[in-house]
C-alpha cells in the first residue's frame, strides 16, 4: 500500500506491513498470535522499524480478531475497491490496463470488451480494517 507510511511516520523505512498470515485450521489454539508476537519481538530487537501495519479484508470475512488479540490498535476502515466480475471469476480493476510493449495484453482486451458488452460487471468491495502496532 504505497504511501501509507506518510499517515503514520516520517520515513518509509520506519514502517512495514504484515501480510499473508495463514495457518491451517488444525494448528493449536493461539498459533497465529504466537507467530505474530515472536515476529514483533524480533523486529523490535533487530530492526529500526517503528510501526507494523496490517489490514483485515472485510470482503473475505476477516475483521482483525487476531490483530486485536495481539495488541494492535484499530485505526479505522479504508474504502473498498472495485473488482471486475466475469461469471464466477473476479479480477482486479487494473486488469483492463495491463499492457505489454505498449499494447493491451489479450486477456486485458477480452475483459475490457466483456465490460463493454455487459458480460462483465464492476462490483464494489467492502474495504479493509487497518491495524497498527507501535514497536518503539
Amino acid at each position: 500500500m504505497a504511501g501509507q507510511w506518510k499517515k503514520y511516520t516520517d520515513k518509509p523505512e520506519e514502517l512495514t506491513e504484515l501480510r499473508r498470515l495463514v495457518c491451517v485450521d488444525i494448528t493449536p489454539k493461539n498459533t497465529e498470535s504466537y507467530f505474530i508476537g515472536k515476529t514483533l519481538r524480533w523486529l523490535k530487537k533487530n530492526t529500526e522499524l517503528k510501526i507494523v501495519i496490517s489490514y483485515a479484508d472485510l470482503e473475505h470475512g476477516h475483521s482483525g480478531v487476531i490483530y486485536k488479540a495481539s495488541n494492535f490498535e484499530f485505526k479505522g476502515t479504508i474504502k473498498g475497491d472495485r473488482v471486475i466480475l466475469v461469471g464466477d471469476k473476479q479480477y482486479h480493476s487494473k486488469t483492463i490496463r495491463t499492457t505489454y510493449k505498449g499494447s493491451l495484453k489479450p486477456y486485458a482486451k477480452k475483459i475490457k470488451d466483456q465490460l463493454a458488452s455487459g458480460e462483465a460487471i464492476y462490483k464494489q468491495t467492502k474495504g479493509k480494517n487497518v491495524y497498527l502496532y507501535k514497536l518503539a
